[in-house]
């Protein structure tokens, strides 16, 4: 399992697409057990363009603050589960709360 999280200064980016970097999570299959964390910088932003770069990178999921619907949509089409509408947290706090409940989203929207 691999999650991508949009970062601005270190945390969750409230807006997916203008994002600094991402937080690559690597994890166990079953999510559990953190493997290891890289920071990695995206191209430049164009539609389209993240779905797959970050597929060809082996992410599984991706964590957003924001997101259109046609987005979530484009990543769907890539195998990359989507969950939108967390706050802007470090990307550890973020994966600790995924790691407790990972079917925590319902119709790709946070439910707390």
């Amino acid at each position: 399992m691999k999650i991508a999280i949009p970062l601005v200064n270190g945390v969750l980016s409230s807006h997916f697409g203008h994002c600094e970097c991402f937080a690559i999570i690597n994890k166990d299959s079953a999510g559990k057990v953190f493997l290891s964390k890289e920071e990695v910088m995206p191209p430049l932003h164009e539609p389209e363009l993240y779905p797959s770069w970050l597929a060809n990178r082996g992410v599984t999921h991706v964590i957003a603050g924001g997101m259109a619907e046609n987005a979530i949509n484009l990543f769907l089409q890539y195998n990359i589960e989507v969950v939108a509408g967390l706050p802007g947290e470090t990307p550890e706090k973020i994966a600790k709360k995924f790691q407790k409940n990972p079917h925590i989203a319902q119709k790709n929207r946070w439910m707390p």
